[in-house]
């Protein structure tokens, strides 16, 4: 058995991560964490997961708990992430990281780790949203220049961060395919008398309200036809249940950088 802990504990991904943990067969869970200070350390995280008590107290600093887990699994915050990650290096602790919007820095910090533990950093760990990405890639290559390509995607109202890392990845695998540098051709908004359209921008339109847990759409527009690649995730298990796999597989692995591509064979 995997022991899992579960960083960022109280929020709506922890909580799915709780259920996820323990409806798999492989792991368990060994520790779960919330931000220092939050009223929630010392409950049972079995409450917070909605899977009834497992006699697992919520913590409030991972160094506490070190010795509880095999893996941690974080969708926390980015700060909160960078502080993890120093210690999982500290102990050799794998870490499975979900966490969206860092900077160029914090990012490059977070990379850093790689030649310490096996880091396994994804923006989404869903298995169908996986496959897309392959889709986009083969898509790209074979429609080529003579398509026009957009992403589109819409979330809850509580997402804090825009694009979101699943559309940004996207883009990239876009760019890459295309052979184009996405931080030239990206495009956020449209507003006014903008002009006619550059054949090489990839645009990105964010829509964000009520519960959506994530819709994504890529569209391949050209004279006279379209191609979309669509995938909407109806429940936050279908990433939870990802990255509890991504966890089992990270655990069997030496120092280095990973993602879901590497734990589904899709290289």
């Amino acid at each position: 058995m995997t022991r899992i802990a579960i960083a960022g504990a109280a929020g709506r991904m922890g909580k799915a991560l709780i259920e996820a943990t323990q409806k798999n067969p492989q792991t368990t869970l060994g520790t779960a964490t919330v931000r220092a200070g939050s009223s929630l350390a010392g409950v049972d995280a079995g409450e917070l997961g909605n899977v009834g008590k497992l006699g697992v107290t919520v913590m409030d600093n991972i160094a506490d708990v070190i010795d509880q887990f095999d893996v941690l699994i974080d969708f926390s915050s980015p700060l909160a992430t960078l502080d993890h990650v120093k210690v999982c290096a500290a102990h050799n602790k794998p870490i499975v990281v979900g966490t969206t919007g860092f900077s160029p820095a914090e990012k490059a910090d977070l990379l850093s780790y790689q030649t310490q533990i096996p880091l396994l950093l994804s923006a989404n760990f869903s298995t169908g949203v996986n496959l897309c990405f392959k889709l986009l890639d083969l898509a790209a290559r074979v429609l080529g220049d003579e398509y026009d390509v957009e992403v589109y995607e819409a979330h809850h109202r509580h997402k804090v961060d825009s694009p979101s890392g699943t559309a940004v990845r996207m883009g990239e695998v876009l760019a890459n395919a295309l052979e184009r540098d996405l931080n030239k051709v990206a495009v956020y908004g449209r507003e006014g008398q903008i002009g006619a359209r550059p054949r090489d921008t990839i645009g990105f339109a964010t829509v964000r309200g009520g519960d959506v847990v994530g819709d994504h759409t890529v569209m391949f527009m050209a004279d006279g036809e379209r191609v979309e690649i669509t995938h909407k995730a109806s429940s936050r298990l279908a990433f939870a249940n990802g990255a509890v796999r991504a966890a089992v597989w990270l655990q069997q692995q030496k120092s280095g950088l990973f993602d879901m591509q590497d734990v589904l064979g899709l290289r």
